[in-house]
């Protein structure tokens, strides 16, 4: 499978590693961690180094009960980064994690080349026009509700057969407007419980029937240390765990805290083909 990213066709025949750089106060495991520019430079020029394809720059925090940012405050947190970015490193390739359209744009704009979105187009009418308009790949995630109700959805009376359902209708969405490069993404910990995460990491293969990229997003999540009684810090060794499990259930991207350890695990098992 073939992305266009900033004129460059990314190739995911071999697993990619997208690194997370959180521009907010209150991520569950990292936040308030990059407070100044600088720190953001350093942080991704390690994980370039480290064998990132992909830096995903959020300025909204989608934890469970997180609190809400204004569309400015957000704009704010994360256009000047992603400019300052492009400036350091010319051929980066940005994906903004927002569900707004206008803030997806204003990332856009500065450089971005990729709109990683929660809500699938759900909590913006105007996103799946704005990425037509952009014409950039959209990933699109599953979720039920918002950040801050999400967890009382969580009534399945089939979750992966529904969530089949819910990546149909919205890639259909989303091919109508002639979007070409979609990915999904299956949102672990978002509207699931504990046991529905590992249900559907234990039938992430089906999820290939739609024959588009499929993006993995378990990195130190509470469905690892929940499940260790341990910590988002101490969750590293789960992670990598999860992540061997989904790359052989034909996961395409990482999304990830921890670079190097999962740029291994993809190495490692490419000595299995």
């Amino acid at each position: 499978m073939m992305l266009q990213c900033r004129g460059q066709l990314l190739d995911l025949s071999t697993p990619k590693v997208m690194g997370i750089v959180n521009l907010t106060p209150d991520s569950f495991y990292d936040g308030g961690k990059l407070q100044h520019p600088e720190q953001v430079v350093a942080q991704v020029q390690q994980m370039l180094a480290e064998g990132a394809t992909i830096i995903d720059i959020g300025g909204y925090s989608s934890r469970p009960n997180a609190s809400s940012v204004s569309e400015e405050e957000e704009r704010q947190r994360v256009v000047p980064i992603i400019e300052n970015l492009i400036q350091h490193f010319p051929d980066i390739l940005i994906s903004i994690d927002t569900f707004r359209s206008s803030v997806a744009e204003a990332a856009v704009n500065a450089g971005a080349c990729m709109i990683n979105d929660i809500s699938a187009g759900l909590l913006d009418a105007q996103m799946l026009p704005t990425v037509a308009r952009l014409q950039v790949p959209y990933i699109m995630m599953h979720m039920r509700g918002t950040p801050q109700t999400m967890t009382t959805f969580t009534d399945y009376e089939n979750i992966v057969k529904e969530m089949q359902h819910y990546f149909s209708e919205r890639i259909a969405a989303a091919r109508a407007l002639n979007i070409n490069d979609v990915l999904i993404d299956p949102g672990f910990g978002f509207a699931k419980t504990l046991e529905q995460n590992y249900t559907v990491l234990q039938r992430l293969e089906l999820f290939q029937f739609h024959k588009v990229p499929i993006l993995l997003g378990v990195s130190r999540k509470s469905m690892i240390y929940k499940v260790l009684k341990s910590t988002p810090q101490e969750a590293l060794n789960g992670t990598t765990v999860l992540h061997t499990v989904a790359l052989q259930k034909g996961a395409h991207i990482l999304r990830v805290h921890d670079v190097k350890e999962a740029v291994e695990c993809i190495q490692l098992l490419q000595q299995f083909q």
